[in-house]
C-alpha cells in the first residue's frame, strides 16, 4: 500500500490558559497551559487531502483569538493552491476545525453523518453546547451537502486508500480521528479526541465534552488505530512542535514519526 506524506501547519496559539481549560478534575488548576492550533495535510504521488481548515481572521476577531496565518497562507509554503484543494476531512464542526470551509470552496467535505445532525439538532438549544460551533460555518457544510460536495460517513469509512477515518465521539457527537498510512506505519490524528498527549496518556477528560464516556473510549480506540503509542498525533498540544522534525514556517513533518520519546509513553 502507497504511504502518505503528513504535515501539520500551525496557524494559531493561544496562551492565556491554565490546566484548568484542559483536564478536568486535575489537580492543579492555575498552571499556565498553552495550546496550539493545527490543521493537517496529507499528500500522495500529487493527491492533497486537507484534514480540517482552521478559522479565518473574521472568526478570531469575533471571539477574540487572534490567529497567526491565514490558513490559506499557512499552507503555501508546502507548494499549494488553496483553490486546488479538492478533498477535506472535517474531523468536527467547532469553529476552529471548520472555521475556514467557505477558503476551500471547490472541496468536497467527508463528514460522519452524527456531527452534522448534532451540530443542526436540539442539543444546540443549549448555549453550553453551541458554543464551540458558530451558525455560519454549520451553514456552509449545509451548502456543500445541497451542491453535491459533502460524503457522509458512519463509523468508520475511506476516504482514499490508506486514508480511514473513525467516529470518535466524546468531545462533539461526532468527532472523527483520521488513521492514514505511513512510512512510520500507521499514524493515527487525534484531532480533539486528544487535544493533548496528557488527554489520552492519562486519562483526563478534557472540559468541553458531550459525552465523557465516549471520550474515555476513545482513549482506547486510538491505541488501537495507531501501529505505535508514539503515532497518535494530539489537536492541540504544543509538544508536536519539538517531537517532530520542522518542515517549514509553522509546519511540522509527522509521517516519519517523532524524533525522540514522547514524554510519558
Amino acid at each position: 500500500m502507497a504511504e502518505w506524506d503528513v504535515f501539520a501547519v500551525r496557524y494559531a496559539e493561544r496562551n492565556s490558559r491554565t490546566r484548568a481549560d484542559s483536564f478536568l478534575f486535575d489537580a492543579d488548576h492555575a498552571t499556565p497551559h498553552a495550546m496550539d492550533y493545527f490543521l493537517w495535510v496529507l499528500r500522495r504521488n500529487g493527491r492533497v487531502i486537507l484534514v480540517d481548515t482552521g478559522y479565518d481572521a473574521a472568526e478570531a476577531q469575533q471571539r477574540g483569538r487572534p490567529i497567526l496565518q491565514d490558513p490559506r497562507e499557512a499552507i503555501r509554503p508546502l507548494g499549494l493552491d488553496p483553490a486546488s484543494i479538492d478533498t477535506v476531512i472535517v474531523t468536527h464542526l467547532h469553529y476552529d476545525h471548520a472555521g475556514g470551509l467557505a477558503l476551500f470552496p471547490d472541496a468536497t467535505l467527508h463528514l460522519q453523518a452524527s456531527e452534522m445532525a448534532y451540530a443542526t439538532g436540539p442539543c444546540m438549544c443549549h448555549d453550553v453546547l453551541r458554543m464551540p460551533f458558530t451558525g455560519e460555518h454549520v451553514c456552509e457544510a449545509v451548502r456543500r451537502l445541497h451542491g453535491g460536495r459533502l460524503v457522509f460517513h458512519e463509523g468508520d469509512g475511506e476516504v482514499a486508500e490508506g486514508v480511514t477515518v473513525h467516529r470518535i465521539g466524546g468531545h462533539s457527537r461526532g468527532l472523527q480521528a483520521v488513521r492514514v498510512r505511513t512510512a512510520a506505519g500507521w499514524l493515527c490524528l487525534a484531532s480533539d479526541a486528544a487535544h493533548y498527549y496528557e488527554n489520552w496518556v492519562s486519562r483526563k477528560l478534557f472540559p468541553i465534552v458531550v459525552d465523557a464516556e465516549d471520550m474515555l473510549r476513545g482513549f482506547n480506540r486510538l491505541r488501537a488505530l495507531a501501529s505505535a503509542p508514539s503515532l497518535i498525533v494530539p489537536g492541540h498540544d504544543p509538544l508536536v512542535r519539538s517531537l517532530f522534525p520542522a518542515d517549514g514556517p509553522e509546519i511540522w513533518r509527522l509521517d516519519r514519526g517523532p524524533l525522540r520519546p514522547v514524554p510519558g509513553l
